[in-house]
């Protein structure tokens, strides 16, 4: 007599087993062979629905306490001139019962009790995509705006000392035009504040390059302002310097003219009104035509139709004598605009405190740009 495991290699059982069977030993053990042969018709037609159902067959046949256990105890009443026979017959079983368990093994349970199904044919799951922040965006594109006409970049310490910050920019001790610039001075002590723009690098790079010199200077700064939708204790800055032989008001004005018509497009307006920064002189103020309203009034521009950009004006003499460069020989331009003003202009963002407060609602608006 010879007992077959059937099975194939497509469902995952092993190929069917062929042992030759001993009459007289399964005489001294008939019920294992009974008991072996039921077993096998019942897990060959075993299907289990879920997660449970698996989970009982495993329980049954390879648990602790399971069949296959159970029959191997039975090893002890077979005959020793038998026993290999009988091994094999068990281990046969075994390997039936553990290839069924792994058939439907995507039924398992994990440790939360849900279910793992894995089918590599459905989509993955879709990851959010992230954005710049509109503040750097805006940032990028001023920097790279005046890096194509020749501009570099500079950069500074936020932590600076009274003479880069106010003194070498001809603001002395006691000048008004400290007033007009609320500080943050650094551990009571008033030689060191959190700058409060970023004319202070302007005042470095003149200070240890060589001239020319032709830079943006990018970079966060603070003053102490009560916080609301139109003022922040801290904002961000990019201002230009160009100091050489020969540099004029003219030479200012087109660089302007420029910015804006990369930035906000060609059909922009623009116009100059006289102004007062004690690093400048003369000194001006840009406007742009209103981008919302295209200069026939809405709450952007205050129904006047124009918006304030910017500052900017000529290198005072005062300041190139600070730095020991001749006035006499060397002129420059300088200006400076905040990035939050731009972006306010350019995307129509009417509350500065929705740049710090990280709402991802405001920022997912920025995607794709």
């Amino acid at each position: 007599m010879r007992l077959f495991l059937a099975g194939t290699a497509s469902s995952g059982f092993h190929p069917a087993i062929c042992i030759p069977m001993n009459s007289n030993i399964f005489a001294a053990m008939p019920s294992l062979q009974e008991q072996i042969h039921a077993y096998e018709l019942e897990i060959n037609a075993f299907t289990p629905a879920d997660a449970a159902d698996l989970e009982q067959y495993r329980i049954k046949f390879l648990g602790t306490k399971g069949i296959v256990k159970g029959l191997s105890t039975e090893m002890k009443n077979v005959p020793p001139e038998g026993r290999k026979e009988a091994g094999l017959l068990l281990n046969a079983f075994k390997q039936l019962a553990e290839a069924k368990y792994e058939q439907f093994a995507n039924l398992k349970e994990d440790a939360t009790g849900g279910k793992v199904v894995a089918d590599i044919t459905l989509p993955g799951t879709e990851i959010p995509m992230g954005t710049r922040h509109p503040l750097r965006m805006v940032e990028n594109q001023i920097v790279s705006i005046f890096e194509r006409i020749g501009f570099g970049v500079a950069t500074g310490p936020e932590i600076e000392d009274d003479w880069h910050n106010f003194t070498s920019l001809n603001m002395p001790e006691n000048h008004t035009a400290r007033d007009m610039q609320d500080t943050f001075y650094v551990s009571q002590n008033p030689d060191w504040v959190l700058r409060t723009h970023t004319s202070s690098v302007q005042a470095r790079i003149l200070e240890t390059q060589p001239l020319p010199v032709r830079v943006i200077c990018p970079g966060r700064v603070y003053r102490n302002e009560t916080i609301s939708a139109r003022a922040h204790c801290f904002f961000h800055q990019c201002e230009g310097l160009y100091v050489d032989k020969g540099v004029s008001f003219a030479d200012l004005k087109q660089t302007l003219y420029y910015f804006v018509t990369e930035m906000f497009g060609p059909d922009t307006k623009v116009r100059f009104r006289p102004s007062y920064f004690p690093f400048t002189e003369p000194s001006a103020e840009m406007d742009i035509s209103c981008t919302v309203c295209g200069g026939s009034g809405c709450s952007l521009c205050k129904h006047t139709g124009w918006v304030e950009i910017l500052g900017c004006g000529m290198v005072h003499p005062n300041m190139l004598r600070n730095f020991g460069i001749d006035p006499d020989v060397y002129t420059g331009f300088a200006f400076g605009m905040g990035v939050e003003r731009i972006t306010q202009v350019k995307y129509q963002v009417n509350d500065l405190r929705l740049y710090s407060q990280n709402d991802v609602r405001f920022l997912r608006q920025f995607q794709g740009l």
